[in-house]
């Protein structure tokens, strides 16, 4: 038989194969889909728990306002302490039941992308079969396959069955298309659902340690309450003065002078009025940023053509200062707005990759500063360059900053990957160190939330 025949019906019978194959595919994933799901009243179940104990949860939130609102004293302390375990003990509950159901769809979207995957890869592997044999037709002439038939109308029939193909091929296309794109979005929606999951066993490790400190707490207002009420006034005189301490301690800025705990809190607490991120996590933010210029340096520009410096307490000569074409322009512009002097002015000096020239505490390079100084200047409620040196300015803007990265979520997940693009301009894990910096800024946040901001609460 010639060999045109041969062709033709070979891709008939692998076109075939290819509709029983996608067809076999979207019949599996619909059940593996629906065999891992939770029944109807499976979710019911989940649902109506989770409602309760988010009603429970409202309650005990207005009894621990109630209690917090009374006079001092050792029963109001007791009964805050009470209201603070009762809350974290439903939170907890709570977060372990939407655990539940995280894990599920988890499941069920992990199934879903792994037999799309494997949809795409079978499709793709008989796509290119068939196209192999297409191109077989392509190289012969007309007069080949002309004469390889027996008659004329088999010819035309042949050519009918060849474009009918080349349409059906087109609509293979199109699906493979529809594929790749559901793909993407099921792993988008898989990530989310893991990133929820994640920010929910974080909650419960934070509640988990919030009860252990509450219940301590108590039990130590519980021994008082046995001998008198003199010893509730030393425990109170003790914490007064370990608020203090704190008060009065100094937060250390990058390339400014470090000032007491309570001014950078005050700022603190209005950039998270004015953005919405957490003052714990801004002060984690500015904390690391000083940890990490304690390791670089300081630097001042001395060549603007070449972007070249030197080390302030050497003055030896570094390279890579500061980008030239990208950011000295705009440090000449911030500095003549500031009447600075743009030789004598501490930048950062370079890390192992890339330019220096950060500016601040908050470390932003000059040309994102001019991005970011209009917006910058109206929630200072100020006209003009705002100053990166100023510590005031420097929280703004790193509070307007975190927020536009997604740290206003205030969720862990959130927070660590807007930590991670302050320090590189990409998410966690793209970029070599950013994941350890953005882990780093959480534990400081952590920190500084439970052992300097919270023990100034209620006194």
């Amino acid at each position: 038989m010639p060999a045109i025949i041969i062709s033709m019906n070979s891709i008939i019978r692998v076109f075939m194969c290819m509709v029983v194959v996608l067809a076999s595919f979207s019949f599996m994933a619909t059940n593996r889909a629906n065999s891992q799901s939770l029944t109807a009243a499976q979710k019911a179940q989940l649902e109506q728990e989770l409602v309760q104990v988010e009603a429970e949860q409202k309650q005990a939130e207005k009894e621990l306002s109630v209690a917090q609102a009374q006079s001092s004293s050792l029963s109001r302390d007791i009964s805050v302490l009470d209201a603070k375990i009762k809350a974290a003990q439903l939170d907890i509950k709570a977060k372990n039941l939407l655990i539940q159901t995280l894990g599920n769809d988890i499941t069920v979207k992990e199934n879903k992308i792994e037999d799309l995957d494997q949809h795409i890869l079978k499709s793709k592997e008989t796509l290119v079969m068939i196209l192999q044999k297409t191109n077989e037709i392509n190289q012969n002439s007309l007069p080949e396959i002309i004469l390889s038939r027996s008659t004329i109308s088999d010819f035309f029939q042949d050519i009918d069955a060849f474009d009918s193909l080349q349409e059906s091929l087109q609509t293979i296309i199109e699906q493979l298309r529809d594929d790749q794109d559901t793909t993407t979005v099921e792993k988008d929606a898989l990530d989310k659902r893991r990133n929820t999951e994640i920010d929910a066993r974080y909650a419960i490790q934070q509640q988990q340690k919030n009860i252990e400190g509450n219940q301590k707490s108590k039990q130590q207002l519980l021994t008082i309450s046995k001998n008198n009420e003199k010893a509730y006034n030393t425990v109170l005189a003790e914490k007064r003065a370990r608020a203090a301490q704190i008060r009065a301690a100094l937060f250390a800025l990058r390339d400014a002078a470090p000032i007491p705990f309570e001014q950078a809190l005050q700022y603190a607490t209005l950039a998270s009025q004015k953005t919405g991120v957490r003052p714990a996590y801004i002060l984690a933010i500015l904390t690391q940023e000083s940890n990490l210029g304690s390791n670089v340096g300081q630097c001042y520009l001395s060549n603007p053509d070449t972007g070249d410096g030197v080390y302030v307490k050497t003055g030896n000569t570094v390279a890579k200062v500061m980008s030239p074409t990208r950011d000295v322009g705009p440090f000449k512009t911030i500095l003549k707005a500031l009447g600075g002097d743009i030789y004598k002015t501490v930048v950062s000096c370079p890390q192992s990759i890339g330019w220096g020239g950060a500016m601040g505490p908050a470390q932003f390079i000059p040309s994102t500063w001019l991005v970011v100084k209009d917006n910058l200047a109206k929630l200072l409620g100020i006209s003009g360059m705002p100053d990166p040196w100023n510590p005031g300015h420097a929280f703004m803007a790193a509070a307007l900053y975190l927020s536009d990265r997604g740290a206003i979520a205030g969720s862990y997940s959130a927070e660590k990957n807007a930590a991670c693009k302050y320090y590189s301009g990409k998410s966690c894990g793209l970029v070599s160190g950013n994941t350890a910096y953005g882990n780093s800024v959480m534990a400081l946040a952590d920190n500084i939330q439970r052992n300097m901001i919270d023990p100034l609460q209620g006194l």
